[in-house]
């Protein structure tokens, strides 16, 4: 493909030499180009890629594209843009051939629930006949292929990128879990979703955001984008105030417990042997039975059910995959070990989240409930003392750890979660986060519930720009 028809219905403000070149990749990152790709020089939030034009030429970039004026002087043709970061959106797309327009393709956004929900459809759709990929938290699915996940969303032409891959391994649809941070940066910008679904807003990211309405604003963008069914979480402040205020182009399905959601759970129960509930919906009534615990998971399937049904799955086809589907990595996850000690890990990181697990634990611990958790650094502060509140309230011991600290000070971390706290007497510091799992389960009897809580399915550590290898799961095996 040339660049001149590459640039085809693309706005831009001045064009630098001859656009009549091959094009045979795209990149944002100099490091990552082949020779004959264009380079997407991108603002980020330290750096304005134009300053790293001349290495991209240097390594074999065919042609330069920026916000920035960037006249290369050296025949290889520069366009400038208004906005790089939607224009590259739209180029990707092109130049894969918009493979998402022939996979039937879910967008799930929320503050939580995503991972969970994505992987609820993941089972239905595959217990349906169908061929799924997944793009997410924990990992990438393409065909036969897993990949670690780098991020919850990826930038726009490695999205683009693996859609294809997923279309010639013989996929047939997408799961997609996508960030507020992807919707703001215009990673999914021109993907038009057969459904998407939204989950809950709590706090978080609002370092990035700044405020709770920004942060509304621009999770409403995903719903946008959608041809058939917006399905929205009707128990949620948030998922009502989207119903009340959005025009969706497409259909829109409630879910929830609430009396007016078009996908209503009623009865739930849950308990150690898993979750149920009766579901009312317009294509059908079914029981719903799970292997996960927690009223919260039942929300989770509703959001799942609601999606899966809306786009013609048989409710029996659902209740099935959701009894057969076994617990998401790294999300209230059982570690079995021989000594009887009963511990879970979990991703919780907010305040909402951790709230919601705690709670589901509390209804299965006859003994004590022990938390060991902390809070991210260089991240939203303020849900650091809401997180410490919760563990005071709902846990009877909680140890305050690192989570990843990243460029901040783990002593200060700590503080600020035990601003939360209402006694010295309810919480430990033990910032080796190794040594604060080792004392909660040194503190655990057979009676008790030990929660590892705040890195779930994540396998490193994060200190100053260094990552060490660290999971979780792994400590507390090793420990057993």
């Amino acid at each position: 493909m040339t660049l001149r028809e590459l640039l085809n219905g693309i706005e831009v403000q001045e064009i630098t030499g001859d656009t009549s070149c091959e094009i045979t990749g795209i990149a944002y990152n100099s490091r990552r180009i082949t020779p004959g790709a264009l380079f997407v020089a991108l603002h980020g939030e330290n750096t304005d890629g134009a300053v790293f034009v001349e290495d991209a030429i240097r390594r074999g970039a065919a042609a330069v594209l920026s916000q920035s004026p960037c006249a290369t002087g050296n025949g290889v043709p520069c366009i400038q843009v208004d906005n790089a970061r939607k224009v590259l959106a739209k180029l990707s797309g092109a130049f894969y051939n918009h493979p998402a327009e022939r996979l039937c393709s879910v967008g799930i956004t929320g503050t939580n629930g995503k991972t969970t929900v994505s992987f609820m459809l993941r089972e239905i759709f595959k217990a349906a006949g169908k061929h799924p990929g997944l793009i997410g938290t924990v990992r990438y699915e393409i065909g036969d292929r897993v990949v670690p996940a780098a991020r919850t969303t990826p930038e726009s032409p490695d999205i683009q990128a693996m859609l294809a891959q997923m279309e010639r391994s013989g996929c047939d649809s997408v799961i997609m879990e996508v960030s507020s941070h992807a919707l703001d940066q215009y990673r999914v910008y021109g993907i038009l979703y057969d459904a998407a679904v939204f989950t809950n807003l709590t706090q978080d990211h609002l370092d990035y955001h700044g405020t709770f309405e920004e942060y509304f604003a621009v999770k409403t963008r995903l719903f946008r984008q959608v041809s058939r069914f917006a399905v929205i979480n009707r128990d949620d402040s948030w998922g009502r105030r989207l119903l009340t205020e959005s025009r969706f182009i497409a259909g829109c399905v409630s879910y929830g417990f609430d009396e007016g959601a078009d996908v209503r759970g009623q009865d739930p129960v849950t308990d150690t042997l898993g979750s149920r509930m009766r579901v009312e919906s317009p294509w059908g009534a079914a029981e719903i039975s799970l292997q996960l615990i927690g009223r919260f998971n039942l929300h989770n399937a509703l959001a799942a059910f609601a999606t899966a049904a809306a786009l013609g799955i048989p409710v029996d086809t659902i209740a099935k995959a959701l009894a057969e589907m076994e617990n998401v990595p790294g999300r209230l996850e059982a570690i079995p070990n021989k000594k009887g000690k009963r511990v879970f890990v979990d991703y919780a990181h907010t305040d909402d989240a951790l709230l919601h697990v705690l709670e589901a634990l509390r209804a299965i611990t006859p003994g004590k409930l022990i938390v060991v958790f902390g809070c991210g650094g260089n991240r939203d502060t303020d849900k650091r003392r809401l997180m410490g509140q919760v563990a005071a309230r709902l846990a009877d011991y909680s140890i305050i750890t690192n989570d990843n600290p990243r460029n901040e000070t783990p002593e200060n971390i700590a503080a600020d979660i035990a601003a939360g706290f209402d006694s010295e007497r309810k919480y430990e510091v033990v910032l080796d986060r190794r040594a604060a799992i080792l004392r909660g389960l040194e503190l655990t009897g057979k009676k008790d519930v030990l929660l590892v809580a705040g890195k779930g399915h994540e396998t490193y550590q994060e200190f100053a720009g260094t990552i060490v290898p660290f999971d979780d799961r792994e400590i507390v095996r090793e420990a057993l």
